[in-house]
């Protein structure tokens, strides 16, 4: 799919630029030409098929044609991920697949055990929006994901506030001291977390209870953690978003 990427602001009545980054991929890699027509996503969900009317060193303008449907649609269920950092590039996958699998949002969280170098979170958080965007263009779904800087585990879980609790279900997977999977109750927004590859520690779960967090066990299968993160997210779209 030769599809590009445009923020809403680039958009006019007739046309969209696009922006040099996405301009040197259809020039330098897909060799596009004037008068070839690709399709171009707003990252709020709409999509539209265009014509290349110029191509610039810094930008390239492209006429609309029409407004169509994106390939992947949007899920119902706005499903957020909160994942604990993890060692080398672990994340990056789990933000890769998150995209593939309609996720809303990902919050990267700093728990206690994380056993990872903790410098450098804007640079991390702009990779990860990159690794979304492009994840966006392969699946063909129109809207972004959602991915929000790093928070420590303990600021997350206080700034949802009371009204998170009673306008969405709160999930925290952990490998002790849970419920079975089958207790969670269908409700189309859900916020799901996940720990660190040391697990979470006695304190952190006694905080999530406070907050109106359920505790979920996998029934006793040990997961590693980017594994635990995908596969629920997989699971949870098949019971309560569209992958019926």
């Amino acid at each position: 799919m030769r599809r590009f990427y445009a923020p809403p602001e680039s958009f006019h009545e007739q046309s969209v630029r696009l922006s040099v980054e996405e301009t040197r991929h259809l020039r330098n890699v897909l060799r596009l030409r004037a008068g070839e027509t690709v399709n171009v996503f707003d990252g709020s969900g709409r999509e539209f098929s265009c014509i290349i009317d110029t191509i610039g060193k810094h930008f390239s303008t492209l006429l609309i044609v029409n407004q169509i449907s994106p390939p992947s649609p949007e899920s119902d269920l706005y499903l957020t991920l909160a994942v604990a950092l993890q060692k080398g590039e672990k994340l990056d996958l789990v933000v890769q697949k998150a995209v593939e699998l309609g996720v809303s949002k990902l919050q990267p969280l700093l728990a206690n055990r994380c056993n990872v170098r903790r410098g450098g979170g804007d640079k991390r958080t702009e990779r990860w929006k990159k690794i979304a965007l492009e994840a966006a263009k392969q699946s063909g779904r129109a809207k972004l994901m959602e991915v929000e800087a790093l928070l420590s585990f303990e600021n997350f879980i206080k700034n949802l506030g009371p009204a998170a609790y009673e306008s969405q279900r709160l999930i925290l997977f952990t490998e002790r001291e849970g419920s079975g999977f089958s207790e969670i109750k269908p409700n189309k927004k859900i916020t799901a977390v996940f720990g660190p590859e040391g697990g979470w520690e006695d304190s952190e779960l006694a905080l999530a209870r406070e907050h109106g967090f359920s505790l979920i066990t996998l029934g006793g299968r040990i997961l590693r953690a980017e594994t635990a993160a995908i596969s629920v997210a997989a699971i949870l779209q098949h019971r309560f978003g569209d992958m019926s």
